[in-house]
């Protein structure tokens, strides 16, 4: 028998060992003389090209007063720059400046608080408006987009979250100089053009994903619960006072602060020759200035002094998450806190689903996360469930802790282990196959790590975690004062009358 589990364990370990292996020799690193990090992988199956631009910036890097703007900026690089976008840069740009000096008299007046003059509020953002019509007739709307598509890329993107902000698209091949121009430009040049339709866009983007989504004013509220110091505690998206008093300037400020060379990655896998690559990098992206090292994030959670409750009221199904603080994904427990994650939740055969779900028909779904809401700092592991009618979040919310409970007295056996490290090999594996994945990866540990090889050293830390280390952390962390618990509560429906008063 041993014999037997020693060659399928062999044949389990050995493809991922070579894998590891094979990708860490193939791995190109370059930085250029004014700090940008870049990360390639040459592949020549197939002639297209996966890039991926990220900055080390996102909401933790907001403040109460700016919440939201690493966000709005995502939405202004879209916009252009100076040569694309635009028919007449040099007028626009006369207008654009008109534009910001009636919103600095806004914001002046605004300050004045209840002593504040309503009606020259209403006409100087009357001003504001007719400015902007006169600079939309110069803009040429989605050019960028417009001419990528047009050369056949695919997947252009972006996104914003707590640790990070990253671009992403993939090309022919082919199209490499016409990419490297392009972003080049959009990183050294851009312009916030139409930025108070934009402003609007977002706010409307929050109404539909918090505002009138229950799940998302679910999770702002459990973040907001969970964090009393620490800038995890606000929503990307920004409080709706600090995101509708943005302006061009502030955006443009911030841009200069986080979005320089060295607070960028640029990864890229696929069919090019890195020698030739290099140069044409250093000659368009080289020539941007390096910029000071950004402020780092000093504010640090306190320790929790006991738990905490919440309720968020909504006409939807009631809805629960519960929060327990943890270390960032540089301490040594980060790797046990994935064991678990896996072990609660990865797959129908999981613990809490099959508990929860298969046994006890009290829930039908139920989860669980590490690293909520990010990495880079001490965050949260997190258990989410929705209660299957007539059950309530009570008794989801008894079964998670009897579930945690045993895995403090029993942890998890060999098999389970085993399982653990097979299925994340395979998860792996299956993520750097492909050019968009595998540059997502790289780009992502580089950035929020700080080393792209984490990926690998994480995976081999997680093989080592014993059944012990999970009893010992769970019981170290799983604990009542360290924990939130936020629930949705389903209010009654309001009572339609047809035909008069009840």
């Amino acid at each position: 028998m041993k014999k037997w589990i020693f060659i399928a364990i062999t044949i389990i370990v050995t493809p991922f060992a070579a894998f590891a292996q094979s990708l860490a020799d193939r791995v190109i690193e370059h930085t250029l003389s004014n700090g940008l990090r870049i990360l390639m992988v040459e592949r020549h199956q197939v002639p297209t090209i996966s890039f991926q631009i990220m900055y080390r910036v996102g909401g933790v890097n907001e403040v109460n007063g700016n919440t939201g703007i690493a966000h709005l900026y995502e939405h202004m690089a879209f916009k252009g720059t100076e040569k694309i976008g635009t028919t007449n840069y040099a007028e626009e740009k006369k207008i654009l400046a008109k534009i910001e000096e009636i919103n600095n008299n806004i914001i002046q007046e605004k300050r004045k608080g209840i002593h504040a003059d309503d009606k020259r509020l209403s006409a100087l953002e009357a001003q504001r408006e007719k400015r902007q019509e006169e600079a939309r007739q110069y803009v040429i709307p989605n050019e960028l987009a417009e001419i990528y598509d047009r050369n056949g890329a695919v997947g252009f993107n972006a996104s914003t979250g707590k640790d990070f902000t990253n671009y992403i698209v993939s090309f022919p091949a082919n199209r490499l100089p016409l990419w490297i121009a392009m972003e080049s430009d959009r990183m050294a040049h851009p312009v916030m053009r139409e930025f108070y339709k934009e402003r609007d866009v977002v706010m409307e983007e929050r109404r539909r994903s918090v505002e009138t989504n229950p799940g998302g004013k679910l999770y702002e509220t459990f973040l907001a619960t969970a964090f009393a110091a620490h800038p995890y505690g606000n929503p990307t998206l920004g409080w709706p006072s600090d995101e509708q008093n943005l302006s061009a300037t502030q955006t443009a400020e911030f841009f200069k602060i986080y979005y320089g060379p060295s607070n960028t990655v640029i990864s890229m896998v696929g069919d090019f020759k890195a020698d030739e690559v290099i140069p044409q990098l250093e000659e368009a992206f080289g020539k941007i200035p390096s910029a000071p090292i950004p402020p780092r994030v000093i504010t640090e959670e306190p320790p929790q002094r006991g738990e905490k409750r919440a309720e968020v009221e909504d006409e939807a199904n009631a809805r629960l998450m519960i929060g327990y603080h943890k270390p960032n994904l540089h301490h040594a427990d980060d790797a046990v806190f994935d064991v678990i994650d896996s072990l609660l939740s990865m797959g129908r055969t999981a613990r809490l689903y099959k508990k929860l779900v298969i046994e006890k028909k009290i829930a039908v779904s139920v989860s669980s996360r590490s690293g909520t809401p990010g990495a880079r700092f001490s965050n949260l592991f997190t258990f989410s469930a929705t209660p299957r009618a007539p059950h309530t979040t009570q008794e989801s919310e008894a079964a998670i802790y009897e579930e945690i409970e045993r895995l403090i007295s029993e942890g998890p056996t060999k098999e389970e282990l085993q399982k653990v490290i097979t299925n994340m090999d395979a998860s792996l594996i299956r993520s750097l196959r492909s050019n968009s994945g595998l540059a997502s990866q790289l780009a992502y540990f580089e950035t929020v790590a700080g080393d792209w090889r984490y990926t690998l050293r994480n995976r081999d830390a997680i093989a080592k975690v014993t059944a012990e280390d999970v009893k010992r952390v769970a019981r170290t962390y799983f604990k009542k004062k360290n924990r939130t618990v936020v629930t949705l509560v389903q209010t009654e429906s309001p009572l339609i009358v047809q035909g008069g008063s009840p």
